[in-house]
C-alpha cells in the first residue's frame, strides 16, 4: 500500500482532505543536486542509465516534497527506440538530423519490440519503485502521437512546426501512418511501464495547440484516444493538451481519470468546458513562480478555491522553468500542503 495516495485518491475522484501537488518537470533544472549530475553526464546517458534516472526522479520527494514522483525520462526515447535518430544538442534542445519528409521516410520507420528498445526505462521504473519504497505513487508517461511526430517531421523545436503541419496537410495519408506507428509504439511502451509498476500514467501533448479545433481532432485526439482506450483499465491516465481547452469537452467524455489544464483557462472556465465531473489538474503559470513566496501562497489559495479541492491535482500549467528558485518551488508545494478551506 502506497502511504500518501492522495493523488491516486483524487484521480479517482475520491473526496480528499485538501489537494495533491507535484509539478511537471519537477525531476530537473532548477535543482542544484540535478545540475551537479548534468555536469557529469549527457541528457541521454542520465535517461538511459536507471541508476542516474532512480536518483534524479527522487530527488524532488526528499528536497521539495511533493505528492507524487514522475519518472526521469523524455518523450524522445519513443522516436529513437523507432530507429528515428534524436540528439539533444546544448543551447539547440531537440535536433533529429534525418526529418521525416516523405511517405518513404515513414514506411522506414519502424514499430520496435519496446522490452528490447526501452527495456532502461523498465529497469530505471523497478529501481525507483524500490527506492520510493510505498512512500508517494509514480507516474510514468508519454508524449502524444502529434507531439512526437511534430519533432520528427520539423526536426528540433519550432514556434509552429510549420513543417510538420505541412507534411499533415499535403502528405495526409504518410502523416496518419506515421501516427498511428507512433500510437501503437507508445501503447505499447506505456503497457510495458504499467507492468513495471508505475501507479498512472500522463500523455502530454505539449503542441496540441498549435492545431485548430478540426484538424485536432484528425491528427492529435483521436490518437490520444486509442491510447486511452489502451490503458484506461489497467491504471489512471491524464491527459494534458497544452493550449487545448477547446477540446476540453470532448476529452471529458474519454475515459481518462484527469485532464491537465495551462494557465490560459481560468479553473472557472476549465470546470464549465469538462462538464465539472472529471479531475483537472494545473494550472499555475510556471512563470508566477517568480512571484515571491508570500505571492505564490496567495495565488495558490486563491487557485485551490477556484478549482475546488475534489476532483483536483494541483500543479503547474506547464513544465517548471529551469531558472526558478527552489525556495520558490517549495513554496507553490507549501502552500497546497497548508491550504485551509475557507
Amino acid at each position: 500500500m502506497i502511504k500518501n495516495d492522495l493523488f491516486l485518491r483524487a484521480l479517482k475522484g475520491e473526496t480528499v482532505e485538501r489537494p495533491p501537488v507535484w509539478m511537471m518537470r519537477q525531476a530537473g533544472r532548477y535543482l542544484p543536486d540535478f545540475m551537479k549530475l548534468k555536469e557529469k553526464y549527457d541528457f541521454f546517458t542520465r535517461c538511459r542509465t536507471p541508476e542516474l534516472a532512480t536518483e534524479i526522479t527522487v530527488m524532488p520527494i526528499e528536497q521539495v516534497g511533493t505528492d507524487a514522483a514522475i519518472l526521469f525520462s523524455d518523450i524522445l526515447v519513443v522516436p529513437q527506440a523507432m530507429q528515428i535518430e534524436v540528439e539533444m544538442k546544448p543551447g539547440v534542445g531537440p535536433w533529429l538530423p534525418n526529418p521525416i519528409r516523405s511517405a518513404k521516410d515513414v514506411e522506414n520507420v519502424v514499430v520496435p519490440n519496446v522490452q528490447e528498445e526501452l527495456g532502461y526505462v523498465m529497469d530505471a521504473i523497478k529501481m525507483t519503485k524500490s527506492a520510493l519504497n510505498n512512500e508517494v505513487p509514480l507516474i510514468g508517461f508519454a508524449g502524444s502521437p502529434w507531439t512526437i511526430m511534430c519533432y520528427a517531421v520539423q526536426g528540433q523545436g519550432s514556434k509552429n512546426f510549420d513543417k510538420a503541419k505541412q507534411f499533415c496537410f499535403q502528405e495526409p495519408e504518410a502523416a496518419h501512418a506515421l501516427l498511428q506507428k507512433i500510437t501503437d509504439t507508445t501503447i505499447a511502451y506505456l503497457k510495458e511501464k504499467v507492468k513495471a509498476g508505475v501507479d498512472a500514467v500522463q500523455v502530454f501533448d505539449s503542441w496540441g495547440g498549435m492545431l485548430s479545433p478540426v484538424d485536432y481532432q484528425e491528427f492529435s485526439w483521436q490518437y490520444i484516444q486509442q491510447i486511452i482506450d489502451a490503458l484506461k483499465e489497467q491504471v489512471p491516465v491524464i491527459a494534458f493538451g497544452k493550449g487545448c481547452w477547446f477540446a476540453l469537452d470532448k476529452m471529458s467524455k474519454s475515459g481518462a481519470s484527469a485532464l491537465g489544464v495551462d494557465w490560459t483557462c481560468s479553473p472557472q472556465n476549465a470546470r464549465k468546458l469538462s462538464g465539472g465531473n472529471i479531475t483537472l489538474q494545473g494550472n499555475f503559470d510556471p512563470s508566477r513562480l517568480f512571484s515571491s513566496p508570500r505571492e505564490i501562497k496567495t495565488m495558490v489559495n486563491e487557485m485551490i478555491n477556484a478549482f475546488g479541492k475534489d476532483k483536483y491535482v494541483a500543479n503547474l500549467g506547464h513544465g517548471i522553468l529551469p531558472n526558478i528558485p527552489v525556495e520558490n518551488a517549495q513554496a507553490f508545494v507549501d502552500a497546497v500542503k497548508e491550504w485551509q478551506p475557507q
